[in-house]
């Protein structure tokens, strides 16, 4: 499967848009819509810009690529488009490993999507520090899901 224009627009949401690079809420060198490396596998680094909208949207695109390949590889039961979309968001913004190993997709896996939809909520935390943002983007990327 491959992300739809719901699943990027969420991503886009809770990232938001900086063309200059900037630390996350972690310390890690992030541009455009939450990227953390360029195309050509170069992580992003200080002083880094994007030269507008346009290459924003595109480096986003490339990046989803490494997500719905995770997702896909880690998911072995059917998905509907906004699951699938919700997944990829998580990967997105945990990376594709966290999401392996997570009870979300052991129980996915399972085919018990309410118990699944519910491990979304256990994901709000960075540094070590629960981030009302990420509780926001969890609670959206659970609703999603459960579409």
């Amino acid at each position: 499967m491959k992300i739809s224009q719901n699943g990027l627009d969420l991503i886009k949401k809770f990232e938001g848009l900086k063309l200059d690079a900037y630390q996350d809420s972690v310390g890690v060198w992030t541009i455009g819509y939450g990227s953390t490396y360029w195309p050509d596998g170069r992580r992003v680094k200080k002083g880094d810009k994007l030269s507008g909208d346009a290459e924003a949207e595109q480096l986003l695109r490339d990046a989803v690529k490494t997500y719905e390949a995770g997702v896909n590889r880690a998911v072995k039961v059917h998905m509907t488009q906004n699951q699938f979309d919700a997944l990829v968001s998580f990967a997105f913004n945990l990376g594709v490993g966290a999401l392996e190993k997570s009870t979300l997709v052991k129980k996915l896996n399972k085919i018990d999507l309410i118990p699944v939809a519910n491990e979304f909520s256990r994901w709000t935390k960075a540094g070590g520090k629960e981030l009302e943002g990420l509780r926001r983007r969890r609670s959206a990327e659970r609703d999603l899901f459960l579409k």
